[in-house]
């Protein structure tokens, strides 16, 4: 371990994997270490009786709930949209070789009370009970701007310029209500808040045709794959694509001292009285706890269930969004559900995870609208866990730290915080101008 790397990567979570491979790719010597035997950091991926001494303290799980070994079950659950960054990213490292992805059957949003698919295109518009008639008209017209809409061509923009027009302002122009608004912003776009409204629209159109396009992909209910299997498999894909380019993976390595010079910049990395040297360091908040600063707090529920979701048209893999505004929230709640079909529970067993951004200490009460949706739970577990961002400056100390993983039960911000540190780490920006259809072949 006594020798120089380019870049050392601390903890083997989604964001370091990637990170670590895309390095890899790019021919720097880098050296992976986590303090866990395990891969994945905190989305791993545990099976029952993991899942057991974690929230109950026993690794007796009751038996009708099937072998221990037939569950997968994600720590942060994300879907990956089809067409999405993440999925350039995987082709790009032609990681995808090592996985294998499924569609997701649906995809709905929460709106007065009820769960309704989230319409996408014109022609869906049309058919959704989310709207009156006057408002499906209206609606239409807004979505086939959209599907029209492209960047470089003028033609296209009717006058307006994206990127100075605010969300709220092309909006209006189509006479939207906010009911329609919200389910657009948050379950289309998935924006997370209401900021979006006084930002530029071109975000939210580009959003918006990311969804539509990524739907059609597959042409099933959703723009979301998912692998087979759960999220676990991510890492150790990754882990093993950065050991074909001679990167160096290393677990259960305690301690993981980060080491500085006298000008503060980082040097190395200490494990058991081992200093491997390296001037760029990359790692989870949990490695340099004095250079992050708590941002939020997370509220989650897992779920075994023997049924879908209802009303979710017995989709064996669904994501329900709930926007804040129909809960009176500041933040909103998702819904993501999971099963046998995937590979990540045994037959007639489904999994489902309830999370929100935290605005009480009390997880159970604050997350009732989600969890009501769900119908009757075999078992049903709660946490919470701590936001952290970094507050270094990596120019200065070299230190490139990943932000905590938020509540979003889909992949889009977490993508955006690689794609950043992956600019920040080597000065250049990834070019994700990948053939698509280079993913397909193992999704059907």
């Amino acid at each position: 371990m006594d020798e120089e790397y380019d870049v050392i990567v601390l903890g083997t979570g989604l964001k370091e994997c990637i990170l670590s491979g895309l390095l890899s790719v790019d021919g720097l010597k880098v050296l992976h270490m986590d303090r866990n035997d395990y891969y994945g950091g905190e989305s791993t991926s545990l099976n029952l009786i993991q899942l057991w001494k974690r929230f109950r303290g026993s690794d007796k799980p009751p038996a009708q709930l099937g072998a221990s070994r037939d569950y997968n079950v994600d720590m942060i659950p994300k879907y990956i949209m089809a067409n999405g960054a993440l999925v350039r990213v995987l082709i790009h490292t032609d990681v995808t070789k090592y996985l294998s992805f499924k569609a997701v059957d649906g995809s709905f949003v929460y709106n007065k009370g009820k769960i309704h698919k989230v319409p996408a295109t014109d022609m869906e518009a049309l058919k959704s009970p989310l709207m009156g008639i006057f408002e499906k008209r209206r609606a239409r017209k807004f979505f086939i701007y959209v599907q029209d809409y492209k960047e470089n061509d003028p033609k296209t923009h009717e006058g307006m310029n994206l990127t100075r027009v605010t969300t709220k302002e092309l909006i209006a122009k189509y006479g939207l209500d906010d009911n329609t608004v919200d389910f657009i912003g948050h379950a289309l776009a998935l924006h997370r808040d209401d900021n979006y409204l006084n930002e530029p629209a071109l975000d939210t159109v580009k959003r918006m045709k990311l969804y539509a396009e990524s739907l059609a992909r597959f042409a099933g209910g959703s723009p979301y794959i998912y692998p087979l299997y759960g999220l676990g498999e991510l890492p150790q894909a990754f882990a093993r694509l950065s050991a074909v380019y001679g990167g160096t993976y290393m677990l259960n390595k305690p301690e993981c001292k980060v080491e500085f010079d006298e000008e503060g910049k980082v040097c190395g990395v200490t494990s058991e009285g081992e200093t491997a040297k390296s001037k760029k360091v990359v790692c989870d908040p949990s490695y340099l706890p004095n250079k992050v600063r708590k941002v939020g707090k997370v509220a989650r529920a897992i779920a075994i269930m023997s049924h879908p979701i209802p009303n979710t048209n017995d989709s064996n893999s669904a994501q329900v969004i709930l926007p804040q505004k129909q809960l009176g929230r500041k933040s909103d709640m998702y819904l993501f559900c999971c099963s046998y079909s995937h590979n990540v529970a045994p037959k007639g067993k489904y999994i489902a995870f309830v999370s929100t951004e935290a605005e009480t200490d009390n997880p159970q009460s604050e997350l009732k609208p989600g969890i009501d949706l769900l119908g009757p739970v075999d078992e049903i577990f709660f946490e919470t866990y701590d936001r952290f961002e970094p507050v270094n400056e990596p120019a200065l100390d070299n230190c490139f730290i990943s932000t905590s993983y938020d509540a979003t039960t889909h992949f889009e911000s977490t993508v955006d915080d690689v794609l950043n540190m992956y600019t920040l780490i080597t000065g250049k920006v990834l070019d994700l101008n990948v053939d698509l259809s280079a993913a397909s072949a193992a999704e059907e």
